[in-house]
């Protein structure tokens, strides 16, 4: 097989967006959601520098290169559309709702400012519905699981994460009514359908994670409260994982996400923004052009340096809450 054949082969198969691009949104919806998720993000860092632990800095660096690299793996659903993790449930299981929320902060802002996944003037909303209502919702599990056995915590974890997909598709269809960019009678139903679906598979990995990281260290999982002191092998396995599952994302889906999905049958895709610069757009590195090796070391350099911010982040809250 030449090369020029494999070339093409990856064209049709190159990560697809997955987060609402500039716009799509108008300025007052858009400047709305940046003023309520900068509020939000700033209540749960003064939450998270409290309630901080020194084991859980680690842990958070670990779980944004996860959560990173997972979002890079688009999987097939029914009508020639795909879906990609969220991940807020899993932070919030693992890391407490507050904590998480940053965590997924951290990936949205590495996403959108190093790869140009998601617009900039819209990228208060991308956090708001992909990372803080679906870290909100994973919080539940820590009430709602505590002292049930494994599998009705599993079942709990994957429920929730359900719901995250399902509340983050309908703020994303709220915005965009409310921006005239859709009817809400047409793009609501439409998001709510295909997410509903999505939101399937974001329990089933959920559920997996969780199940796998509870049978080879139950303490890294908040609501188990195992507190064993153990060395740190488990953060180079951790990142090990990651990066496996960047090494894996040429397989992605080439089918179009959910809200590509619904841009394209509404007729609004076209109005979607040119990135005002570009680094690694679509998840590939220039020089090396839209190959597998490109998109791999692309998402490599992505999951470590959003594991380096959100660690530094942990560590910034951490040495506050001692200093305090």
């Amino acid at each position: 097989m030449s090369a020029a054949l494999l070339t093409h082969l990856w064209k049709e198969i190159v990560v697809p967006h997955m987060h609402i691009p500039d716009g799509f949104l108008s300025l007052p919806v858009a400047l709305l959601f940046w003023v309520i998720t900068v509020v939000v993000v700033l209540v749960a860092v003064r939450k998270t520098q409290q309630q901080l632990g020194e084991r859980q800095i680690p842990l958070m660096g670990v779980m944004a290169a996860f959560i990173f690299a997972a979002q890079m793996i688009n999987f097939p659903i029914a009508g020639g559309t795909s879906g990609h993790l969220l991940g807020g449930v899993l932070a919030a299981v693992m890391l407490g709702p507050w904590a998480g929320m940053l965590v997924m902060a951290c990936v949205i802002i590495v996403q959108g400012l190093l790869f140009q996944d998601g617009g900039l003037w819209v990228m208060g909303a991308n956090i708001f519905n992909m990372g803080l209502v679906t870290a909100a919702l994973g919080g539940l599990y820590h009430g709602l699981a505590t002292r049930q056995s494994k599998g009705v915590r599993l079942v709990v974890a994957g429920m929730l994460a359900w719901l995250s997909v399902v509340a983050g598709a309908l703020f994303t269809a709220l915005q965009l009514g409310f921006s005239g960019t859709s009817p809400f009678a047409i793009v609501v139903p439409a998001m709510l359908g295909i997410h509903a679906l999505i939101g399937i598979g974001e329990g089933l990995i959920t559920a997996a994670a969780l199940a796998f990281v509870m049978q080879v260290r139950p303490d890294l999982v908040a609501v188990e409260a195992v507190r064993t002191g153990g060395g740190r092998g488990w953060v180079v396995a951790g990142l090990v994982i990651a990066l496996i599952v960047v090494v894996l994302s040429p397989l992605a889906s080439a089918d179009p996400d959910g809200l590509e999905r619904v841009a394209i049958d509404m007729g609004f895709e076209e109005i979607a923004a040119t990135p005002p610069y570009e680094l690694l757009p679509d998840y590939v590195i220039p020089i090396l052009g839209e190959t597998p090796l490109s998109t791999i070391l692309a998402g490599v350099i992505g999951a470590l340096v959003v594991a380096l911010v959100a660690f530094i982040v942990g560590r910034l809250l951490h040495q506050r809450a001692a200093a305090a």
